[in-house]
């Protein structure tokens, strides 16, 4: 009987690292199929990284700009969830004149661009400061249609790093 166990034992132990080594392997080709996204929304878009320089400020296409801005937005309320995540794509379309798909290439493209400043608020603003060089007072307002849409989709109000970010776009904007 006590051999029976042990084998049993054996087994569940067997069975258990077989089960961990699967997991580890599939989070493994989840984080290269991340990898291959933002690769290929990049060469879509035409970015190119420029060493000795942020990648933001090597951002020449407005639609990633305004769109990772929105991410970053979407992001300062909380973890956005999936209706959110929707809303935003579809305000992208409607405000950018975009295809679903390019709408979906600037959002990884611009959530990757938000991590690499270091999370939503410093991606907010220099996200913002780059558009404000690289456009005009349309893309003000189709920023600020995105941003509005944004807040509806959470329930239209507004927590105070959201608040912080319209401020931070008036100064981008040079508003004040």
């Amino acid at each position: 009987m006590p051999v029976l166990l042990g084998l049993l034992a054996a087994a569940a132990g067997v069975i258990f690292w077989i089960y961990r080594a699967r997991n580890v392997a599939h989070a493994a080709k989840d984080l290269g199929d991340m990898a291959g996204d933002v690769m290929s929304a990049a060469r879509r878009f035409g970015f190119r990284r420029r060493y000795n320089e942020h990648p933001v400020d090597s951002l020449q296409d407005q639609d990633v700009a305004v769109a990772g801005a929105g991410v970053a937005f979407l992001e300062m309320a909380g973890l956005p969830s999936s209706q959110q995540q929707a809303a935003l794509l579809v305000s992208l379309q409607h405000h950018l004149n975009v295809s679903h798909d390019r709408g979906q290439e600037a959002m990884i493209l611009g959530r990757w661009l938000m991590s690499e400043c270091g999370g939503a608020q410093p991606g907010f603003a220099r996200l913002t400061r780059r558009l404000a060089k690289l456009s005009d007072m349309e893309r003000f307002e189709q920023l600020m249609a995105v941003l509005r849409d944004v807040s509806a989709a959470g329930g239209g109000s507004l927590v105070p790093l959201q608040k912080d970010a319209l401020a931070e776009v008036a100064r981008a904007f040079k508003l004040r």
